[in-house]
Order: structure tokens, then sequence, then C-alpha cells
């Protein structure tokens, strides 16, 4: 069970396993917090203003470490988690001379008061050398999203969109009201927006399940698992491990997560090209895929197209595992379908008596591409049944790795 400490005077239970994650990564760190809850635990147009304060604070700090021990400002990282990330960048803008302390991390940097303000009123690009940002709950809560939306950093991260997160679904709002009262509201928002502390520490945790994030224009597109590619630095590592990259526009990054820690889930894109033979009807199906890899198998995904299958037309869309499967070498794709549809094809022959023997009209898929997000593999499977290229509901066909199925017919 997750500690959660009412902010009462007392620091967050999540800053000590902050704390301890970035010991465990580097024995060389020291690791300073600053306790600024006498002054954000203000009303919060206070706080906003305090923030400059602290902000001025921190650099003041960091400039006589570099006279009395000749500490460089450019190994300083540091990471501030909702109006502390503006707290951050202040301190990044007021440290005085030409060279910038190294790295600031935003975590779901506070948006009331400071989105749509000028880069020298919020956490900027400008204030480090490399400036990265988490954002999980831009959602609108009351009239106002509780973390910033518009981009703030070189690289900016949008987990599952941005606006809310696995596990903190409404949803979930009921448990919390029975656990903690009236608060509970307030805990289901303090839980989509403190994910973006605990996806930071699971980047520290979890050397091994690194979570990688896709440049995207935004999250509908990414969806349809358009924009997996890594050519062209297009994605990077979330958390501490990201690569440092300076640019000069900031770069939205994609990613799905899971809803607890190791938060990491696997990528890819599915394209399958179907042909619709019943060309005066849009057909609505549900789909599930089953994937067989290298290490291990899953059952029974289901696919949304988010659109009717209608003439001849290619589908792409986006399915994450919990799991690494291995390499990917078989796909079954079952239409969930009901006897309903025997039935309007039944009547379809009635009323059109057709020919003996004539097959009944369903759905063509001849090919699935899929390009694994991770580890950029472009795979094309083709129907196991060379005669059998159609899908009828409650059918299932299987897919394998093309050259497979050409190896299978030369033997």
């Amino acid at each position: 069970m997750e500690e959660r400490k009412k902010v009462d005077g007392m620091l967050e239970g999540w800053i000590w396993k902050m704390a301890a994650a970035l010991k465990s990564q580097h024995k060389q760190m020291n690791v300073i917090i600053a306790d600024w809850l006498t002054f954000a635990h203000q009303h919060y147009p206070i706080a906003v203003q305090n923030t400059r304060y602290i902000g001025q604070e921190i650099a003041d700090f960091l400039e006589w470490l570099e006279e009395s021990i000749q500490f460089s400002r450019s190994n300083a990282h540091l990471i501030g988690y909702s109006l502390g990330a503006h707290v951050s960048g202040f301190a990044g803008s007021y440290i005085s001379g030409t060279n910038k302390i190294g790295r600031i991390t935003g975590l779901d940097p506070a948006g009331p008061l400071f989105e749509g303000m000028s880069p020298t009123d919020r956490l900027s690009p400008d204030d480090a050398n490399f400036v990265d940002a988490i954002h999980t709950f831009t959602k609108q809560h009351m009239g106002l999203s509780v973390g910033i939306k518009q981009p703030v950093a070189h690289f900016d991260f949008y987990p599952n969109g941005g606006t809310f997160q696995p596990g903190c679904h409404i949803m979930h709002v009921y448990n919390h009201i029975a656990q903690y009262g009236i608060t509970g509201i307030t805990q289901t928002v303090k839980c989509a927006h403190e994910r973006s502390v605990h996806l930071f520490i699971d980047s520290l945790l979890h050397n091994d399940k690194q979570s990688t994030a896709y440049w995207c224009n935004d999250i509908n597109t990414f969806n349809k698992g358009m924009c997996l590619s890594c050519r062209k630095n297009r994605c990077n590592t979330l958390g501490y491990n990201i690569r440092e990259e300076s640019l000069l526009k900031s770069r939205q990054l994609f990613l799905k997560t899971r809803a607890h820690m190791p938060f990491k889930v696997y990528h890819y894109q599915f394209k399958i090209h179907f042909i619709n033979e019943m060309q005066a009807k849009q057909i609505d199906p549900t789909f599930t895929i089953s994937l067989t890899g290298t290490t291990e198998d899953v059952k029974n995904l289901p696919i949304t197209l988010g659109e009717s299958i209608n003439g001849n037309k290619t589908y792409s869309f986006l399915v994450t595992l919990d799991t690494d499967i291995g390499e990917l070498i078989m796909i079954k794709f079952k239409w969930e379908g009901t006897a309903v549809w025997e039935n309007i094809w039944d009547t379809f022959q009635t009323i059109i008596p057709w020919t003996k023997g004539t097959r009944r009209p369903g759905l063509i898929v001849k090919t699935v591409r899929v390009k694994a997000g991770e580890t950029q593999q472009k795979m094309t499977f083709c129907s196991q049944s060379i005669d059998n290229v159609h899908l009828h509901p409650a059918q299932e066909k299987t897919f394998v790795r093309c050259e497979d199925r050409l190896r299978q017919n030369r033997k």
C-alpha cells in the first residue's frame, strides 16, 4: 500500500522514496531537500508568488556552493513537483552569470496562474542546459487544470495523454471517499498529479524496465500507433535516464503506462488492410487478438478501430502489452460476432437467390503489418491458409510471418 500522508506540516512520504532512489543510483550524490512548506501552504495565489522568492533562495544557495566548495552549477539537477517545478525554473533564471544549471525536471508543473504565461513567468527551456517535464494531470478540474498542459521543457512527456492516469480514474473516487471521507475527491486528483513523481522514481528503481516515449502531435494520432518511430531521435526515455539533447523547439512525447510500478508497457502498431465485401453495409465489428511471442503469449486483447469498416481500406491502431513477449511470431485475429450475422445472411439469400455454392460475403484480411516500438522491428503477417482469407463473425484467423509461410509452402 502506497504511503499517503496528509499535507499537515510534514513532508510527503514520496520525498524520502525519491531521495533513497537517487542515492541508490549514484553513491557520489548529494540529495538536498528544500523544505518550503510554510510558503507553499498559503492561499494558492500567495503560494504562486512565493515560488519566485524560494527560487531566488535556491539560486543564492547554488552560488554560495560554487564560491565555497567549487561545486559547479552544471552538475546540479533540480527536481520540482507541481509548484516546485516553477520554483526550480525561477532558480534557474535568477542564478547570476551566463552559465546555467545543468538540468531541471518538472514533475507535473502546476497549471493555474502559469498556463499561458510568458517563459519568464514559469518553468521554461531557458532555465537550464536541459529541461524535461512529465505532465500527468492536465485535465480540467473545477474549471482549472491542476497540471500545466502547454510544453515547458526541451522534452515534455505526456503519459497516457497527460489528462488522467490508469488506476486514478474517477471510478476510484468512491473507494477513496470510503477510505478518506470527502477528501477522497482530492485524493483522486492527487493520484494523477502525483503519478509524475512515481514515474520518475520508477525510472530510478527499474533500470531494466525503462519506459520509452515517442514524439507525436497529439494523443489521438498516438492511439492509432502512428508515432512509434525512433528515427532522428524521435523517441526518448522517460525519467532520470533520459537522453539529454537541447532542442530549439519543445518536443512533445507520448507513451502508455500501467496502473502501478513498474509502469513500463510495450507499444505496437498494427496495420490491417480490410476489404468489406458487403459494400452496402458499414460494419462496426469487435475484434480480439491473441499474440504468440518467442518468450510469452497474450490472449484475447480487445481491439477498437475507432471507425466503421467500409470498402477497401487500411486501419492503424495501437496495442500495448504489460509483458515482454519476445519476438512476435503468430497472431490470431477473431471477429467477436454472433449468430445475428448468420440470420442477416440467410435473409439476404431468401430475398436474392444466390447461385448454389456462392460464398457469403464478409471481410477479406490479407495481411497484418506490425511495428514494435521498443525494438523498432517491422514485420508482415500473412494468413496461414493461402486459400482462405475471408473472415466472418465468430471466426478466428491465424496469421504467421509471411516469410515463414513461404518456407512452409516450399517444403
